[in-house]
């Protein structure tokens, strides 16, 4: 069977068990399919992008002229290597013509990339039932598989990042590994004289910045840090993030804080309502979010959402007010946590 596991490709296209054949990068993750057909293809190649053996073509071209793929395959190198053919945006249009190459022994490697495919998709089941086929899914970055990635970056450019930075720098990578790659690149080229990156430069560089500095206004409000509360509010307005949008951030912070703490009054470990939420916290703020629950009751989280519903009818209300109205209910609130 040619069905690999997630886990399993990454160290597949270091080593793979068979130079020839079909193989199928598919996934969500459509920069890491990317990726993975592109090393696959210059690993059979022999490392050069212009060989003369590797051939790249979209499947719009093979549309358009079906017997081309077996064509291709089959045509001999001038130099006598192996033919290498990378297919991209594949999809079940070529499933006739690779059931017809799989029936004899293969002599090119025919890499494919393609979307997320179900089970029984045509090309994937092809391709995972063939002797001379290897699937290999492509699914976003784990926290401890993009923990390893960020590492081996950081290791090779002789770069140290400061521990909450990396928490940081997963909170905003992982959904797309071409776009994990860009950013860990430009961290590199930043950071390549001073050889150090902390939590402030990834705030400034990376993208989605407004959800890290979001989550560190609600959660210095949560645990009553004053200090953190207005450093994190600066750099939330000095990225022009609107004060509705702190405010409106803070209600649904809380409401669903005192949705968990009905659940911890009703006996459950805090521990446990976390490892339910849907979505799931991220783990580098799990520490905090255990903390607020042990420190508010659902008397303080009701006081507390009072204030920020207030906040909000008069942000809208006085446009003009609207930041110190936002920062004197999130004061508000932060002191009503100090008191816990």
């Amino acid at each position: 069977m040619g069905a690999l596991k997630a886990h399993e490709v990454g160290r597949f296209v270091d080593r793979p068990d068979m130079d020839r054949g079909i193989f199928l990068a598919y996934g969500p993750d459509a920069g890491l399919v990317r990726e993975t057909g592109q090393r696959l293809a210059r690993r059979f190649a022999g490392g050069d992008a212009d060989s003369m053996n590797l051939l790249v073509l979209d499947a719009s071209e093979l549309d358009a002229d079906p017997s081309r793929l077996a064509v291709e395959a089959r045509t001999t190198s001038l130099f006598g290597d192996r033919r290498v053919i990378r297919v991209r945006s594949a999809g079940k249009s070529l499933v006739m013509a690779l059931a017809e190459l799989v029936e004899t022994p293969m002599e090119a490697a025919i890499v494919l990339e393609a979307g997320n495919l179900l089970p029984k998709d045509p090309l994937r089941a092809l391709v995972e039932t063939s002797k001379q086929g290897r699937a290999l899914p492509c699914y976003p970055d784990n926290d401890e598989s993009l923990g390893r990635l960020i590492a081996e970056t950081f290791n090779k450019a002789g770069i140290r990042a400061d521990a909450d930075a990396v928490a940081a720098l997963r909170d905003v990578l992982g959904n797309d590994r071409e776009v994990t790659r860009r950013e860990l690149e430009k961290l590199v080229l930043f950071s390549a004289e001073s050889k150090l990156l902390t939590r402030n430069d990834i705030l400034t560089l990376c993208a989605d910045n407004a959800s890290l500095v979001l989550d560190e206004i609600v959660d210095a409000v949560g645990a009553g840090h004053t200090a953190d509360l207005d450093a994190a509010l600066q750099r939330a307005l000095a990225a022009s993030i609107n004060p509705q949008q702190i405010l409106a951030s803070a209600l649904g912070h809380f409401s669903t804080l005192r949705r968990w703490r009905s659940e911890v009054d009703a006996g459950k470990l805090g521990g446990a309502v976390l490892d339910g939420a849907r979505p799931k916290p991220h783990f580098s703020r799990r520490a905090a979010l255990e903390r607020q629950l042990r420190q508010w009751s659902d008397d303080g989280l009701s006081l507390a959402l009072d204030r920020l519903q207030t906040a909000v009818s008069d942000s809208r209300k006085r446009y003009d007010l609207q930041e110190p109205v936002a920062r004197r209910a999130l004061l508000g609130v932060c002191m009503l946590a100090v008191e816990r």
